[in-house]
């Protein structure tokens, strides 16, 4: 007998959630975490110079929050927006992102020290944006072209042309960290999508060319291979910013000196705020501190990797694994450089550091990966799948394995 048109079991079951239940709550608690400790940490670091420039102690750390405040209701707008929906969008906003870097190169802040690197007498850097807008292009773009990724026509070739323009016009700025970010993030949204590892390898084998390449003609990038390559030699041969940032490690020790006493970044330790502020959190609360925080983004990793596992289709599992592998990168970069564990680049702490470019897009990609996990709780097709025989159910996709029917046998009362 054929099921009338309104019967339950033809209609969608769709979740209620409370509002609570729309956040991920351990991704949540890490997020505040990680913004609380920034905050303190950011006052402590800032108050001294924002005196000497004439301004108010509380200048910086009132910035960070009204910023902070502003990328948090960001984060909770996105939330509650499908994912999905952003398709229709993509190659606008990378439209947008890509005149945005050429606009730095053209109407860029700068001076006699530093490149053009921000709009706004400096106060918007675009190559923040550029390295989330990526991932969500990238997903999109990879969700779109399914097998077709492994030809060259269809995959390699436009993947490298997308990554390379954005990658390029960074570079111009010149920002070759960011710019090296950008390239990675591709290459590991490639790998994640189901690229085959002769196209993987190849793409690293051209990348190690351009890099060395980029090295010998860039006097900011050959400085600081060489540093990094004397710092691991001997670390009283690394760059000054190096050798700051081990003094204030070495004297924060096990427990550190207390929060506010760091005598390093007042005498030398440079952008204390901002790029060193992982040696102003080792120096003022010891290993102890420095280590939780590390710990904090560990767990930020897994609450990441989560959300991508529990994802309902391959688009969510790349994005919300795209963002949880960039805001990781960020982190690993930031602190290794201060210990020349990596040459030096000029990644922000996420969360953590001043900035207000890199804020506000650290707490958006965290509201894509809230919604990633709210579709996830929300998605009715499982019910409907597992209330209705013989439906059709797509095992694995990711794996690159085909549809497969199948008949579902009753639940059986227990």
């Amino acid at each position: 007998m054929n099921q009338p048109i309104n019967s339950p079991v033809n209609r969608p079951a769709v979740k209620k959630l409370s509002f609570r239940e729309n956040f991920d709550l351990p991704l949540l608690i890490i997020v505040i975490c990680l913004f609380a400790i920034g905050l303190m940490m950011v006052y402590s670091a800032s108050w001294q110079f924002a005196r000497y420039q004439g301004y108010s102690e509380y200048e910086t750390v009132l910035r960070q929050v009204v910023i902070g405040a502003i990328g948090i209701i960001g984060m909770v707008v996105i939330t509650f927006i499908d994912y999905h929906r952003y398709k229709r969008f993509i190659v606008l906003g990378m439209l947008v992102i890509m005149a945005l870097l050429a606009a730095t190169l053209i109407f860029g802040s700068s001076d006699a020290s530093s490149p053009k690197r921000g709009l706004f007498s400096g106060s918007v850097q675009p190559s923040e944006f550029a390295k989330l807008m990526v991932i969500i292009y990238l997903s999109f773009w990879l969700h779109s072209k399914g097998e077709s990724i492994n030809k060259f026509s269809f995959g390699l070739i436009p993947i490298a042309a997308i990554v390379g323009s954005t990658a390029g016009l960074i570079l111009a700025q010149p920002d070759v960290s960011a710019a090296a970010t950008v390239v990675l993030l591709g290459g590991i949204l490639f790998y994640i999508a189901g690229g085959k590892l002769t196209q993987i390898l190849l793409v690293v084998g051209i990348s190690a060319i351009l890099g060395i390449l980029i090295v010998k003609i860039s006097s900011t990038a050959s400085t600081r291979v060489m540093d990094y390559w004397n710092g691991l030699q001997n670390p009283e041969q690394a760059s000054d910013h190096v050798k700051w940032s081990l003094e204030a490690i070495i004297n924060g020790g096990i427990f550190g000196v207390g929060i506010g006493r760091s005598t390093t970044k007042f005498i030398g330790l440079p952008v204390a705020s901002t790029d060193s502020i992982f040696s102003v959190i080792a120096e003022e609360t010891g290993l102890l501190g420095a280590f939780i925080v590390l710990g904090l983004y560990i767990a930020l990793i897994w609450r990441g990797l989560t959300i991508a596992f529990r994802a309902k289709d391959d688009l969510g599992k790349w994005l919300a694994s795209g963002i949880t592998i960039w805001i990781a990168l960020e982190a690993a970069i930031n602190t290794g450089v201060l210990v020349n564990l990596l040459p030096f680049a000029g990644n922000a702490l996420p969360f953590i550091s001043s900035g207000g470019s890199s804020l506000v897009t650290v707490f958006a990609g965290v509201g894509l990966l809230f919604g990633i996990a709210r579709q996830s709780k929300l998605d009715p097709q499982t019910v409907s799948e597992r209330s209705i025989p013989h439906a059709v159910v797509d095992l694995r996709r990711g794996d690159r394995r085909g549809r497969v029917s199948r008949s579902v046998r009753p639940t059986s009362s227990r």
